[in-house]
């Protein structure tokens, strides 16, 4: 099971490593890693402040830019009656398969 967390206004994503016993949270969107770990939510707030200020700080010495640039296109391989199934979604709602590609991906983003 995966969960997000928002640290400092960057997300995180949160998984339970039963090894350790530990939860470990990596940052998304970011030019490189920083991760954390903690045995509680209070731990990885804390944790995932400092492995961020840490990433943050190591970016600004080297002069990079911490944050991933996306340049809004991607390829996407489906099964061919997806392919068909969603082109005709589109069409219904009066779209072209991008836009509406686009819309159904914005909100499954958002939850």
């Amino acid at each position: 099971m995966q969960n997000t967390m928002a640290i400092d206004g960057h997300k995180a994503v949160i998984t339970f490593d039963p090894e350790i016993q530990m939860f470990r949270g990596e940052f998304l969107g970011l030019n490189g890693g920083a991760d954390f770990y903690a045995k509680d939510v209070k731990g990885l707030l804390q944790e995932g402040k400092i492995s961020l200020r840490v990433f943050l700080e190591a970016c600004a010495e080297d002069g990079v830019e911490p944050r991933k640039s996306f340049s809004g296109k991607f390829s996407l391989r489906v099964d061919p009656a997806i392919h068909e199934a969603a082109a005709i979604a589109a069409a219904a709602h009066g779209k072209s398969l991008n836009q509406w590609a686009e819309e159904v991906l914005s909100k499954a983003a958002r939850t």
